[in-house]
């Protein structure tokens, strides 16, 4: 009865101990992660994901992302696509902002953890930092937005979309009665779908761009695509460009149901197998296995240089490597601009920013991910970046002029 008593003592002051830190460690979850639908996803890694995008962490977790969520892969296939090299040292200048500066200024400056830059089909620069390397997988953010738009013309080359002019609610019917209920597949893909989604990221006091992110990328409690369920018009159909990744979630999922395939498989069919990638790919997931769906708006993580094959392929109407993978007309159509739409990067077409001087295009994710293709001078550049989140004005800006001088180096 002693040792019972003992015994009953101990757990009795071990029940005292770790209740107040088990309620420690509730507390540190931040207000908006409190509440609501119950998630499975461990509180560690809630916050992790909810510090992602901080800078004093992002140069590595822009590379770890296979860490962080549950994910699908693209899986490589078939003969490397070898990309002839030429290496050179980047001895040239550019201007910003009134200044001067070096090229091997220009990463320190903008956060760069990696460059490459491609001229008439070799690679004449290659850097890796911050631990990076080779074989370093990162995300692409809303550079994935372009590469569901190559999709999009492999799926309508294939007959699996009959036409942009197309409603999208003839592929998802459960959008029928909602604001995308009679816009078609090109206003989806220009951006103009006129739905009520704000893409704003004040995750301390979220809207519905925010809200959206927690739910479905943070707790693993929703679809993120789903929001477009129950969403509302505020503008006309193709009347207001508006920049949404719920519109590019959206297409993700129609190419799931048009294809009966998941996005990641198609992607492997469609591109990342004829594209001669050296590396797997693969996409975040918002939602555990058999439940997830690929973030098809920005969750894409590939190497650097499979990255530049990506851009190489588009600088040569959709051919790599002599195989044909979307048609001349598609990179034609889907890289010239519907409008004047950003003061600092010009226009957009379907899910690719274009310049405002010239004739170079981009595909730009969050906090500094590009890969800039210049026609005129047979240029790539990939730059993968980790800016501080927030206004990125002024790196946009400076990263868009290293570019362009380099696009005008030989």
């Amino acid at each position: 009865m002693k040792y019972v008593a003992v015994l009953q003592s101990f757990i009795r002051s071990l029940w005292l101990i770790c209740v107040p830190v088990l309620c420690g460690a509730a507390e540190q979850l931040p207000a908006p992660l409190q509440g609501g639908i119950p998630t499975q996803v461990p509180v560690a890694l809630q916050l992790a994901r909810w510090h992602m995008l901080d800078t004093d962490i992002s140069s590595v977790m822009f590379r770890s992302m296979d860490r962080l969520f549950t994910t699908r892969v693209v899986p490589r296939a078939g003969p490397v696509w070898v990309l002839p090299r030429n290496d050179q040292s980047l001895d040239l200048r550019y201007s910003w902002d009134g200044h001067q500066y070096r090229a091997d200024e220009f990463l320190d400056r903008t956060y760069g953890n990696a460059l490459l830059v491609i001229k008439d089909g070799k690679i004449v620069h290659e850097t890796y930092r911050n631990g990076t390397d080779p074989q370093s997988r990162f995300i692409a953010w809303s550079m994935t937005k372009s590469v569901t738009s190559i999709l999009i013309g492999c799926a309508l080359a294939e007959g699996f979309i009959d036409s942009l002019d197309t409603p999208i609610s003839r592929y998802l019917p459960e959008l029928r009665g909602g604001g995308y209920e009679g816009v078609s597949i090109g206003q989806v893909m220009q951006m103009r779908s006129g739905v009520d989604y704000e893409e704003r990221y004040d995750f301390e006091h979220p809207g519905t761009a925010a809200s959206n992110h927690i739910a479905s990328l943070v707790k693993n409690v929703a679809r993120f695509a789903d929001a477009a369920r129950t969403i509302k018009g505020v503008h006309a159909p193709g009347e207001v460009f508006q920049y949404k990744t719920l519109d590019t979630a959206v297409l993700g999922w129609m190419l799931e149901r048009a294809t009966r395939s998941t996005v990641a498989a198609y992607t492997a069919k469609c591109l990342w197998e004829p594209l001669g990638a050296e590396a797997d790919g693969f996409y975040i997931m918002d939602g555990q296995p058999g439940v997830g769906r690929e973030f098809s708006g920005a969750g894409f993580n590939a190497t650097l240089r499979d990255f530049g094959r990506i851009g190489q392929m588009v600088l040569n109407g959709g051919v790599a490597d002599s195989r044909r993978i979307v048609s001349a007309d598609w990179i034609t159509q889907s890289t010239r601009s519907i409008g004047p739409t950003d003061k600092r990067l010009g226009g957009y077409g379907l899910q690719w920013w274009t310049m405002p001087d010239g004739k170079a295009f981009a595909a730009i994710g969050l906090q500094g991910q590009y890969i800039y293709i210049d026609p005129s001078t047979r240029t790539v550049v990939v730059k993968l970046s980790y800016y501080p989140p927030g206004d990125a004005t002024a790196l946009d800006g400076e990263s868009l002029a290293f570019m362009a001088a380099v696009s005008a180096w030989r």
